[in-house]
């Protein structure tokens, strides 16, 4: 592994390329905030597949992309003056200090879930009116409803035990089942939304990250349906024109494989 000062040293080397991007460039001279925002979030999911398929070679090459985009960012903050790099980086170091005061003060904590609560309680401190604030609006859903429970169990409002909350799903989904009898389009969604909400907090007390269980779903998903895409193929055929007696054959085959 590289020292600290090869670590630095690298990190010196992209800054100077990212100056010179900025000034030779055509693209890059373009480039500002609002143009680079929707590349951000797609470097950051391609980082997240990385993750998800343990591939660390591609780990690595996304997080250098990722750290590309925080250059970038820093030095068109620059550019008007308003921040750099050092600020960026100083700034993310005084909140990891203040936020860690069992480490960096004389607080004593007895485990995480007392890290996490204190973690919440500086934050409202430094001026939050809501735990939920820290939730980005533009999350997708799914993660959105993550980070919403794991918020306020930061502040202890949470069910006390894994059973509770699968009793709430139960129910969740009763009352759905109940508005499809019904046939009441908008409660429908409604009620749906609530069996979800309650089973990602479900998922969130067996320790499963749903949107990592979900992800690895559709791969799974993706992976069996190509498999049956190409039996049809080697056959001459389309699937269109298979039965699903003779695609769920290929299917069973790709989940055995």
């Amino acid at each position: 592994m590289n020292t600290r000062d090869q670590q630095l040293q690298s990190f010196g080397r992209l800054l100077d390329i990212m100056d010179d991007l900025r000034t030779k460039c055509p693209w890059d001279m373009k480039q500002t905030m609002q143009s680079l925002r929707h590349l951000t979030i797609e470097e950051t999911y391609e980082l997240g597949d990385a993750i998800l398929d343990n591939d660390l070679e591609e780990v690595k090459k996304e997080l250098g992309d990722v750290l590309l985009h925080i250059v970038f960012y820093s030095k068109i903050g620059s550019e008007s003056k308003t921040f750099d790099i050092a600020d960026v980086c100083n700034a993310i170091c005084e909140k990891l200090i203040h936020r860690h005061p069992h480490i960096y003060g004389d607080v004593v904590v007895e485990d995480e879930a007392e890290v996490l609560r204190n973690w919440e309680k500086l934050k409202l401190k430094e001026g939050k009116k809501s735990v939920l604030e820290g939730v980005p609006k533009s999350l997708p859903a799914l993660v959105k409803a993550s980070r919403i429970q794991d918020k306020v169990k930061g502040v202890g409002f949470d069910w006390e035990e894994p059973k509770q909350v699968w009793e709430k799903v139960q129910e969740e989904l009763r009352e759905f089942r109940d508005e499809i009898e019904a046939g009441d389009q908008e409660n429908m969604e409604a009620e749906f939304g609530d069996v979800l909400f309650s089973m990602i907090n479900y998922a969130r007390f067996l320790k499963i990250n749903p949107e990592d269980a979900l992800e690895r779903t559709n791969k799974k998903f993706i992976k069996r349906f190509q498999y049956l895409e190409s039996k049809a193929d080697d056959l001459g055929k389309s699937l269109s024109d298979m039965s699903l007696a003779e695609m769920d054959v290929f299917w069973e085959e790709a989940k055995r494989m």
